[in-house]
């Protein structure tokens, strides 16, 4: 039994996804982050950056794993499914994992930021995140113009964690257009049943006036 401490994020999707993916058993617990609960005592307990996602594996002796990529990482290895065994294809895996945690993600966390809530509107600063995306998302579709996954033949981490991003492409402001290999992808994923449950793990709340809340508290940190 695995407990995921998560939001409605491209960070949280990524571990939620995963955890469907591998047909893992796990009870989810929300944070509210407009609340700034992952900045409590006993969260901090589990993850000192205070961010989530964060999971305790309770099979292993409560074996707490923060950082989105690492909790992917840690279940791939824990079932021995969604990464390669030689070290070869895993290095490939996991280059196109750290393509997206150190590349990907936070540009586009920036574009987000500047262009939906910043409270003031910057055009030079919100045109060098949104380029930057952009500039990201041509890396993507090239790889995938010669190879049907990120990390070669077969699904992986790598697809997980960067269409966890890429799917939520508008909120940043950019487009996918003439990107015909990333959008085959795209949707080829989004297709995925367990893609589609992870989703809901949990739903992005309706409720504006609570993301903003989030969104301003994020700016503070």
């Amino acid at each position: 039994m695995i407990t995921l401490y998560t939001a409605a994020t491209p960070n949280g999707y990524k571990a939620s996804i995963t955890l469907e993916e591998l047909k893992l058993e796990y009870t989810l617990k929300r944070i509210d982050l407009g609340a700034n609960e992952q900045k409590q005592d006993w969260f901090l307990k589990i993850n000192p950056n205070g961010r989530i996602p964060a999971i305790i594996d309770h099979d292993a002796d409560d074996f707490a794993v923060f950082e989105s990529g690492a909790i992917m990482a840690y279940l791939a290895e824990k079932t021995g499914d969604l990464m390669p065994e030689d070290p070869k294809g895993k290095s490939v895996v996991m280059q196109w994992l750290m393509f997206q945690m150190g590349g990907l993600g936070p540009m586009q966390g920036q574009a987000n930021v500047f262009n939906r809530y910043f409270p003031e509107k910057i055009p030079s600063v919100i045109d060098r995140y949104q380029n930057e995306t952009r500039r990201l998302y041509e890396v993507l579709d090239h790889r995938l113009q010669n190879s049907p996954y990120l990390g070669g033949n077969e699904y992986s981490i790598a697809d997980i964690a960067n269409w966890a991003w890429v799917r939520s492409h508008e909120w940043a402001g950019v487009s996918l257009d003439g990107l015909d290999a990333l959008i085959e992808w795209h949707e080829k994923i989004v297709s995925r049943p367990a893609v589609q449950r992870g989703l809901l793990q949990p739903p992005r709340a309706e409720n504006s006036d609570n993301t903003v809340k989030m969104a301003q508290n994020m700016l503070q940190r």
